[in-house]
């Protein structure tokens, strides 16, 4: 993987992080997460930092979830996600200091669940907002899923996740997975008008804010993807379900799920 597919900065005292695959709408692939996952620790340690910016090259999209093609294996039968450790979003919740999304176009699948895990989330008003998993046959659970509910309460959640439906930059402001909403050509200075009003405060009063946010979520953080599929479907990748969801979505075709239910 070229280390360009995933760019780092410091500007006055804020890191931002930058998914760079804009040929695939800034999907990741397993190297990308553990990259992502690198540059939030180097950004978390860093004395010289105080808030976190994530985001995606361009206009198009902010980050659509995983790469399905890295997703659906390399033809071994094998999926790519089952040895993805998936921790970025751990890490985004237990970093004591604050992490703002900056949403330039599609958040969809594991790139919305990453901006609503973000502390802030400030959007471009073309933005579209969704999760993807079980339209493509991708096993999301545990805290992923669960957070939701905490940010949207469980109806919307159980909308959200179960339903795969599509919502504007408006929707999501009015449902609360966006602070504030603006013009792509003002996105840039409306995070950094947030990010400067967070370094203007006490870093050690935002530690403890966070940290108590951090123990309402705490006791749903104990069970990930990996918990969720041991207890409900342990061979899941083994069945062709998630296979079938990949095939559909790359052949541009509706999955045709009917055997494995």
């Amino acid at each position: 993987m070229s280390e360009a597919e995933v760019q780092y900065s410091v500007d006055n005292y804020v890191a931002t992080i930058t998914l760079n695959r804009p040929k695939t709408l800034n999907a990741f692939t397993g190297d990308t997460i553990k990259q992502m996952q690198e540059l939030m620790d180097r950004a978390t340690n860093d004395r010289d930092v105080g808030v976190i910016v994530l985001t995606g090259t361009g206009e198009r999209a902010f980050c659509v979830g995983g790469d399905i093609n890295w997703e659906k294996g390399n033809g071994d039968g094998k999926s790519g996600l089952e040895d993805l450790n998936f921790v970025f979003n751990r890490q985004i919740a237990e970093c004591l200091k604050p992490v703002i999304a900056r949403v330039n176009g599609y958040a969809i699948g594991g790139g919305h669940h990453i901006a609503y895990f973000c502390d802030f989330t400030i959007a471009a008003d073309h933005a579209i907002f969704g999760q993807n998993g079980p339209r493509v046959g991708s096993p999301a659970g545990g805290y992923i899923v669960s957070h939701a509910a905490n940010v949207l309460g469980h109806k919307r959640a159980r909308e959200l996740w179960m339903l795969c439906r599509r919502y504007t930059a408006a929707q999501a402001l009015e449902w609360g997975l966006a602070n504030a909403v603006v013009p792509m050509a003002q996105l840039d200075a409306e995070v950094r008008k947030w990010a400067d009003e967070l370094l203007a405060v006490s870093p050690t009063c935002l530690k403890i804010l966070k940290r108590s946010f951090y123990y309402q979520m705490e006791p749903i953080m104990q069970r990930d993807m990996n918990d969720m599929l041991t207890e409900i479907a342990p061979d899941y990748f083994r069945t062709g379900e998630q296979a079938e969801g990949a095939a559909a979505f790359l052949a541009k075709r509706k999955p045709d799920f009917s055997p494995f239910r």
